[in-house]
C-alpha cells in the first residue's frame, strides 16, 4: 500500500467519526428532554362549576406521571378526608358534601424524574334539592356476627331504572380483609341489588360496606337518600339442607353433620319453596298475622323463628305439629320444627347462614329474600350493571346467554310480611 491510499482511508475514518457521535449525543438529549417532561393534570368537577351534587367525587386524569396527594378543604379551612378509588380514576370524600358550600381541590401530580406539578379547581355544591329522595335500605348492620353466605343487600323504593344503575353501583363501596372481591348484581326490577364473592366468605372475615348514595342524582327525577357505612364480620360455617322427601332438615358445620331434624313443611296449597336462601332474622317470639292474605286469616304468636323470605317463610317452633314432623307436610309454607330443635337452632345459627330445600312444588322466586346464592355465579355476574373485572368473570361458554342475572320480574318488593305457618 502506497502513502496515499493510507493517508486516504485514514482521512474518511476522521471524517466520519464525529457525525457517530453527534448522533448518540442528539438521542440521549431527545430521551432525556422526554422523560424530564412535567406532569399535567385535568381536574374535574371543572374550576368554578357551580350546582355540583354533594356525592361528587374529585376526577382525576394525569400524563407523564400519578397522583401523589389530594386535599379538600371547604370555604372555612376545613379539611376533608377521602381517599383514591382502586383505579386511581377519583378521589373519593369520606363523607358527603356539605350543600350550598364552595370547595377547593389541590392535586399534587409527580413525574417520572420527580418533577411534581399542583393544580387547584374550586366549586360549588347544589343547595339542598327538592327532588324527592329514592328511598334506599342498607341489609347489613354494623358490628354484628353474620354467616357465610351473607350478601351484602341494598333495597330501593321506588326501583333504580336501569340506565342509573351504573352510576348507583358506582357509590356501593365494599372492603374485605382477608381480600374476597366480589361484584354486584341487580333484579330486572331494579328494587334490590346483591353483593357477593364467587364463593362464600370465609370465617373471620371483616366486611365495611358504604352505601354513599346522599345526593346522588338517580335518573330524571330522583335522588339518593342517605350516606350509610357498617362493618362486621363473618362467624362460624353453618348450612341448613331441608329435603322434602324425607321430610328431615341436616344441620352442618364447617361441613361435618351436627344434627338432622325432622320438619313438617308447606302443605300442598301453601307449598314451601325449593331454593337456596338466607337466615335474614331471628326472633324469640314474634307473632304471624295474615289476616287479608290469600290462604291465610289467622294470628298466632311463634318462638324461635327465623326468616327466610319477604313472603313470610320461616323456620320456627310449631309443637302444633310435632306428630306430622317428619312425615306430613301441614304448614303454610313454613319449616316446622319442634320445640326443642327450634331453641337448639336458635343458638348454632347466624343471620347470614345458607338454608338449601329442595323437593317442594314450587321454586324460589328471585327478590323474594336475599337470594344471591339462587344463581349460578355466572347468572350473577350478568347482573352487573359495570364491566365485571377480568379475574372474576366466568369462563366463555357455548350455551345461549341467560336473559337477565338475577330475573326480578314479578317478585315481591322487600317488604316484611308478618305471615307464617
Amino acid at each position: 500500500m502506497d502513502l496515499r491510499r493510507r493517508v486516504t482511508l485514514f482521512a474518511v475514518t476522521i471524517a466520519a467519526t464525529p457525525l457517530v457521535i453527534g448522533g448518540c449525543t442528539a438521542d440521549r438529549k431527545a430521551e432525556s428532554a422526554r422523560e424530564a417532561k412535567p406532569p399535567t393534570v385535568t381536574l374535574s368537577p371543572a374550576d368554578k362549576a357551580r350546582d355540583i351534587p354533594v356525592s361528587a367525587e374529585i376526577g382525576t386524569t394525569v400524563a407523564h406521571g400519578k397522583v401523589t396527594g389530594v386535599r379538600l378543604k371547604d370555604d372555612k379551612g376545613a379539611e376533608v378526608r377521602g381517599e383514591p378509588r382502586e383505579d386511581g380514576s377519583t378521589w373519593v370524600p369520606s363523607e358527603p358534601l356539605a350543600n350550598g358550600r364552595t370547595y377547593t381541590a389541590e392535586v399534587t401530580a409527580t413525574g417520572d424524574r420527580g418533577k411534581t406539578t399542583t393544580s387547584t379547581t374550586t366549586f360549588t355544591t347544589m343547595r339542598r334539592p327538592s327532588t324527592p329522595p329514592i328511598t334506599s335500605t342498607l341489609y347489613f348492620a354494623g358490628n354484628q356476627t353474620y354467616g357465610t353466605a351473607m350478601p351484602v343487600t341494598v333495597a330501593f323504593e321506588p326501583g333504580v331504572p336501569k340506565e342509573a344503575r351504573a352510576e348507583v353501583q358506582k357509590r356501593l363501596f365494599v372492603k374485605t380483609d382477608p381480600p374476597q372481591p366480589g361484584t354486584w348484581s341487580w333484579l330486572e326490577d331494579g328494587t334490590q341489588v346483591y353483593y357477593r364473592a364467587p364463593d362464600f366468605w370465609k370465617p373471620g372475615t371483616q366486611i365495611s360496606v358504604r352505601a354513599g348514595l346522599q345526593g346522588l342524582p338517580i335518573g330524571k327525577d330522583l335522588i339518593g337518600d342517605a350516606d350509610r357505612k357498617a362493618t362486621s364480620k363473618i362467624g362460624r360455617q353453618v348450612s341448613l339442607d331441608i329435603d322434602n322427601a324425607t321430610k328431615q332438615m341436616s344441620v352442618f358445620q364447617d361441613g361435618k353433620l351436627l344434627r338432622r331434624i325432622p320438619v313438617s313443611l308447606g302443605k300442598p296449597s301453601t307449598p314451601s319453596s325449593s331454593g337456596k336462601m338466607v337466615i335474614m332474622e331471628k326472633h324469640e317470639r314474634t307473632t304471624f298475622d295474615t289476616r287479608g292474605e290469600p290462604d291465610g286469616g289467622y294470628v298466632v304468636d311463634v318462638d324461635d323463628a327465623q326468616r327466610l323470605t319477604w313472603g313470610g317463610e320461616f323456620i320456627h317452633s310449631a309443637p302444633w305439629s310435632e306428630g306430622d314432623q317428619g312425615y306430613t307436610n301441614v304448614s303454610h309454607g313454613c319449616a316446622n320444627v319442634s320445640a326443642t330443635a327450634a331453641d337448639w337452632l336458635m343458638g348454632i345459627t347466624q343471620v347470614g347462614d345458607l338454608v338449601t330445600v329442595k323437593g317442594t312444588e314450587v321454586q324460589l322466586q328471585a327478590g323474594n329474600g336475599w337470594t344471591a346464592w339462587n344463581v349460578s355465579w355466572d347468572e350473577f355476574t350478568k347482573g352487573s350493571a359495570l364491566p365485571v373485572p377480568a379475574g372474576l368473570r366466568p369462563a366463555p361458554t357455548t350455551t345461549a346467554p341467560h336473559p337477565g342475572a338475577v330475573a326480578g320480574g314479578n317478585a315481591p318488593a322487600p317488604v316484611p310480611s308478618a305471615s307464617g305457618g
